[in-house]
């Protein structure tokens, strides 16, 4: 009887293992996965590894750490989500009793809406043994989603939607070219009268521009303000508009030291005290060099100063010029001269 009982404990046990060889079998052939690292092991089944659109299945990780560790799934893909996957319930989890390790096993259930191979990324499973953590992460799994549509759909083209009702046009939309171009030419006569008269009106005064850009720049009130910086850059650009418009090849392009080095010629102009004002103004604007309210308002009533004198020199030049020209015209030509003599 004992060896009986013996041959029937040694034959289950042989099922057993087979049993065991062949669940491992059929989970390698349904999309299991596993990972070890550092004395971890985790391995992920999908079942069934092909669903059609809609179609449920569930993703097995199983972990198994060293005894005294603690293990938190992830989350997963939250339920009633646009996401292509979805989960149709919450996680369910269960621990498996072995001597020496901790076995737990989270199932999800999932569902998959776009068609084709679909990688399952869940999260990263954490593993604490004391102050350590180590992140497993679940990503070494797919799914092949089929579509539930006919084969032909994908080559149907709708037809363009057709009102149900004609609307009869209304009975301005004949005349509306007409009118669209008598707006055109109207347009184009105004845009012409306006350039004809710009074409004709005087020309400002330089100086006159400076000096309304002046009140203007007093008007804004920056020192008051705190914009000390802002307002010295403003009076030295109006000072400098006035001398492009003036001096000739005097550009507002130029820098500082070039247009020092044009106005020289300049014998009316205040050659030195225009080289502090830009001097300053450079550093002001460019290496941010602060200024107090009393150097700034100094600057732009020295700004303002070298205009008037600029003006007096434009004016002095100009008179020079027009005493040239007309004693140019007064002299007779070489030829005509000598035989006069």
């Amino acid at each position: 009887m004992k060896r009986r009982g013996a041959g029937r404990t040694a034959a289950a046990g042989g099922l057993l293992l087979a049993a065991l060889a062949a669940g491992i079998g059929r989970a390698a052939a349904q999309g299991a996965a596993s990972q070890s690292s550092g004395g971890l092991r985790m391995g992920i089944a999908v079942r069934p590894e092909t669903v059609s659109v809609g179609q449920p299945f569930t993703v097995t990780v199983r972990v198994q750490a060293p005894s005294g560790a603690t293990v938190t799934f992830p989350e997963g893909p939250a339920p009633d989500s646009s996401a292509p996957l979805e989960a149709l319930d919450p996680r369910s989890e269960q621990s498996t009793p072995s001597a020496g390790v901790v076995d737990r096993t989270a199932t999800y259930r999932l569902v998959a809406w776009t068609p084709g191979a679909m990688p399952i990324a869940l999260g990263d499973v954490i593993v604490r043994q004391g102050v350590a953590e180590q992140r497993l992460p679940v990503r070494d799994a797919s799914v092949v989603v089929g579509t539930v549509l006919p084969a032909d759909t994908t080559l149907r083209v709708p037809r363009a939607a057709q009102w149900i009702l004609e609307t009869p046009a209304p009975w301005w939309w004949p005349w509306l070219p007409m009118a669209l171009g008598a707006l055109a030419l109207a347009g184009l006569a105004w845009w012409l009268w306006r350039r004809k008269r710009t074409a004709h009106a005087p020309a400002e005064d330089p100086f006159d521009a400076a000096e309304r850009a002046f009140a203007r720049l007093e008007a804004l009130g920056l020192l008051e303000a705190g914009e000390r910086g802002r307002f010295v850059a403003l009076a030295v650009e109006v000072l400098r508009e006035y001398l492009a418009r003036t001096v000739p090849q005097a550009a507002l392009s130029l820098t500082s030291e070039e247009l020092l080095a044009l106005v020289r010629r300049e014998r009316e102009l205040p050659t030195d005290r225009l080289g502090v004002v830009l001097g300053e103004s450079d550093l002001i604007k460019f290496a941010r060099r602060p200024v107090s309210f009393e150097r700034a308002r100094e600057l732009g009533r020295e700004a303002r100063a070298i205009l008037r004198e600029a003006r007096e020199a434009h004016l002095a030049r100009t008179r020079r010029e027009a005493r040239a020209g007309i004693a140019q015209a007064a002299a007779p030509a070489g030829p005509e001269a000598g035989r006069a003599a």
